[in-house]
């Protein structure tokens, strides 16, 4: 195990400590604030950044019922920030790392709790609007279909111990909610560096018994880098009637696509003497996307205790990429089809018992089928020469799950929870005309235990006990020839002790240790042809979370959060007993995040946002050097002429800091430049 200490991780420490202390530092930062401050309910184990959101009232299971790690981001934060994808705003919250690849319409992800961003094992379950939104590799293309200006609310549930869902479930999930209801027409213009611009319009409609509310969106760019300019298109709608006050229908619509050059990955000295540059072979590089996703939901209030929700969708993806990883490999065409569909159900109890200050009871089933097509190609400027995968496969995973939390007096909270899954599926490979079944993984039982002790007012001490699983993505799902026996699924075994605790009105504060170790970790081997996976052997993760907040008065906000994450081969496949030991490549040891707010007049805040991270090991053999490290600064100001219309000016990267993403292709690093320093501006139109 290698822990580091650098003097890079200090400098860290230094300016987060300044701007978690400096009433000065106040006058150029901003958090998104609260129009009003809700308390929140008494348990809830969540931290908010933005608006302090109220979880009272809510019957069916939502995170403020999960206790472990969970966090939020207000509506009026994220509507009001400048990304090119929504997976960046998450950069935002505690312990997130963001892997940003910059290359198309592989843009980049989200992960955490000791897992990268990668693609090799995606651990973060995707849901918009509680539709699953993974991808069959767990990646998630669906979150670039959501404009900020449409969100309602971000929440990062992590850990072991959320019940509802099994597949991609392995380290926690997100949740993206958009606007529902309310009457509002609302218009974000924006321009910026590298040909940026950006319009989006959204608007609700309710009228007695019947709500509407639209989305439609257009970013293009010209890119930081030659040969990355993209541009992109997205619509969404969404209708609920209620049918009877305990009744309500709903549907929603929502379709994507974008077209984005490939500016491709550089050797070192390239990129850290032009980082701006493309190389001569990725000048064919490119890819097209499209997405759609549909929905229809049924909720009910079944009598003054009980509830019932249904959900149905549809999710379409077809990606078509043309890629070239580096000068001595040949272009290839990825293509990928792929049709997921499926249903949930829940029902929630809360009923009255005399021995017991409040039982609550939900039980919920789920099925996810996928349709998907992969094929690729090795081409020559987007010529085909010959073909190297051609699969065709189906993968159904039906699960159930009951959650009670039980509180025999007003200072105890005990929440047991079971889940199980079951797998099947066929595969096709027509290159090789072979067929095959999905592993037998038998089910999979995920036994969850969370404990809440409520000593005094505004302090929660919690602990949480779980089991996720993860199997194979693609290919690796099933039993393909010559391997003779199934693989049986990896299960992530979970715990977490910590406090949350709120000794003012004005302060929150949150500190967690947690631990996750897994067995027979699946690694997706991401340039293989056959589109297998790779058993790492059993490995183990920790880390330690603390956050804060500070309103110091009416106009000035402060927060920050410190995380500290290793990841290692605990137990080394047979294959590489030298990796026992060994980190986990691309997971940064120390992740920062902090901001403030500082309303200098009734129309004009001014904001700044720090985030930062250690360095990573580029492969398990932790012999190929640590790269990664970063500190951004961003600063802003936003200006109110009048009731309905705002001014926004931004710099991101203020101090023009290099820093990128690195990989390994097994005989050198190859790297990807990020943005340096840049200027937004915007103006917002609310009617």
């Amino acid at each position: 195990m290698n822990t580091y200490m650098s003097g890079g991780t200090l400098r860290y420490l230094l300016i987060l400590t300044f701007l978690l202390t400096s009433p000065m530092a106040a006058y150029a930062t901003e958090l998104e604030k609260s129009t009003t401050e809700i308390k929140l309910a008494t348990g809830d184990t969540s931290f908010a950044i933005g608006e302090r959101i109220t979880v009272v009232g809510k019957r069916s299971v939502d995170a403020s019922k999960v206790l472990t790690s969970v966090d939020r981001m207000s509506g009026e934060l994220v509507q009001s920030a400048d990304v090119d994808y929504a997976w960046q705003l998450l950069g935002r919250l505690p312990g997130v790392t963001l892997t940003e690849f910059n290359q198309g319409t592989t843009s980049g992800k989200l992960s955490f709790r000791g897992f990268n961003g990668e693609g090799e094992i995606n651990a973060v379950k995707l849901l918009i609007n509680g539709i699953p939104s993974n991808s069959n590799d767990g990646n998630m293309p669906y979150i670039d279909m959501i404009l900020p200006l449409e969100i309602s609310t971000v929440e990062v549930v992590r850990g072991t111990t959320d019940p509802r869902y099994g597949l991609h479930n392995i380290a926690g999930n997100v949740s993206f909610e958009t606007r529902s209801g309310g009457d509002y027409f609302d218009t974000k213009l924006t321009t910026g560096s590298f040909g940026k611009n950006d319009v989006q319009v959204v608007a609700g409609v309710e009228t007695g018994a019947f709500r509407q509310n639209y989305a439609v969106g257009y970013r293009e760019a010209e890119g930081y880098r030659d040969h990355s300019d993209f541009s992109r298109r997205s619509f969404a709608g969404k209708w609920a009637f209620d049918l009877s006050d305990n009744m309500t229908l709903a549907a929603s619509a929502r379709t994507y696509s974008v077209d984005a050059k490939e500016p491709g990955y550089l050797t070192r000295d390239v990129a850290y003497t032009t980082p701006r540059a493309t190389n001569d072979y990725n000048q064919s590089d490119e890819g097209d996307r499209d997405i759609n996703q549909f929905s229809v939901s049924l909720d009910t209030t079944l009598s003054t205790t009980s509830t019932l929700r249904i959900l149905s969708w549809l999710n379409q993806f077809e990606d078509n990429r043309y890629v070239t990883y580096s000068a001595n490999v040949a272009q290839q065409n990825r293509y990928t089809e792929e049709e997921h569909y499926g249903a949930l159900a829940s029902v929630s109890f809360e009923p009255a018992v005399s021995y017991l200050h409040r039982l609550f009871i939900e039980t919920g089933a789920s099925v996810e089928v996928q349709d998907n097509i992969s094929k690729r190609f090795l081409t020559k400027e987007q010529v085909a020469t010959s073909q190297t995968r051609d699969q065709k496969f189906d993968l159904t995973i039906t699960g159930a799950y009951v959650q009670t939390m039980l509180e025999p007096t007003k200072w105890l909270r005990v929440t047991p929870a079971w889940r199980v899954d079951q797998v099947r599926g066929d595969f096709t490979d027509n290159l090789n005309d072979l067929t095959a079944s999905a592993n037998d993984y038998g089910t999979i039982s995920q036994p969850k235990l969370s404990i809440a002790v409520f000593p005094i007012t505004d302090l929660t001490l919690f602990a949480n006990w779980g089991r996720t699983f993860q199997i194979g993505v693609g290919s690796g799902s099933y039993l393909i020839p010559p391997r003779q026996d199934d693989v049986a699924p990896s299960i992530n075994e979970g715990w977490e002790v910590g406090t949350k605790y709120q000794p003012l009105d004005s302060v929150d504060l949150r500190l967690a240790l947690w631990n996750q170790t897994a067995t027979g970790e699946l690694k997706r081997r991401l340039n293989d042809p056959a589109g297998d996976v790779d058993n790492i052997g059993a490995t183990e993760r920790h880390g330690v979370d603390l956050q804060a907040s500070w309103a110091l008065n009416d106009d000035i906000n402060v927060w920050g959060s410190v995380a500290w994450q290793q990841a290692e081969i605990d137990k080394a496949d047979p294959q590489t007993p030298e990796l026992k030991g060994n980190d986990i490549d691309h997971i940064p040891q120390w992740i920062y995040n902090a901001g403030v707010d500082f309303s200098a007049t009734e129309k004009l805040s001014l904001s700044a946002l720090l985030r930062a991270q250690s360095k990573y090991e580029l492969n398990t053999a932790n012999s190929a050097g640590r790269y990664g490290d970063f500190i951004l600064l961003n600063v802003s100001a936003r200006y109110a002429l009048n009731n309905s219309t705002d001014l926004a000016f931004e710099i991101k990267n203020l101090t023009d800091e290099y820093y990128e993403y690195v990989w390994w292709d097994g005989s050198q690093t190859l790297h990807s430049p990020n943005e340096g320093r840049s200027v937004n501006a915007s103006i917002s139109l609310h009617f």
